[in-house]
């Protein structure tokens, strides 16, 4: 598996496509977060940010490979294989960047009330369930459920917003905790959003590979 997490990233990162998300996810941050505002509400807008990151990076990740590579390397590791490497190497680097940006943003942001420590792992929690729910976007509205790159780009904006908005989503539940801290000045860890999170992209990167190895 290591040796496909270093070819998928060296793929990513040779053609210059993590660009585009990268670039997206600062003018979010950029935009919508002021120095001096209260944390907790930056750091929700900051975690709302990545899900389509996360989700984008991820159909990156799946469709950049030719066909006939992804043939060769399918015959050499397995299909299920490397396509759970994809799916892994387009979920690690939005939550790296997003961890980069909850720091900033907790040392930016108007503290009073709440602790450095409480504000940053309160923002990682949020940061990683809005990561894990984007992937898990990403997921499905790629190959091999949807190979059409029309109706994969609108399945996965709409999919976006309904993880974001939708009851019972563990993105809109750790962005709703940070967005209620900041009324309150009370941090609330989202554990439960980002256990949730992680099932929720455990078992669709399960259902992705177990489909890619039936039907390619």
């Amino acid at each position: 598996m290591t040796a496909l997490l270093r070819y998928q990233s060296g793929l990513l990162f040779r053609s210059q496509r993590w660009l585009a998300p990268l670039l997206l996810y600062v003018a979010f941050v950029g935009v919508g977060v002021r120095a001096g505002e209260p944390v907790l509400g930056a750091l929700g807008f900051t975690a709302a940010a990545v899900l389509p990151v996360a989700a984008w990076s991820v159909r990156i990740c799946v469709t950049q490979e030719p066909p006939a590579a992804r043939n060769v390397v399918a015959a050499a590791a397995g299909r299920g294989r490397a396509h759970l490497a994809a799916l892994l190497t387009g979920a690690a680097w939005p939550v790296a960047v997003a961890v980069v940006a909850v720091l900033l943003v907790t040392a930016a942001g108007d503290r009073r009330g709440v602790t450095a420590f409480a504000a940053a792992s309160t923002g990682l929690l949020a940061a990683l369930a809005c990561a894990l729910t984007g992937a898990a976007v990403g997921a499905l509205s790629s190959r091999p459920f949807l190979a059409a790159p029309g109706w994969s780009l609108t399945a996965l904006v709409l999919g976006s917003l309904l993880a974001l908005v939708t009851t019972g989503s563990p993105a809109r539940h750790a962005v709703t905790a940070l967005v209620t801290g900041a009324r309150s000045t009370t941090a609330d860890p989202p554990w439960l959003a980002c256990a949730g999170a992680l099932l929720l992209a455990a078992a669709t990167a399960a259902l992705s590979c177990r489909a890619t190895a039936r039907l390619e």
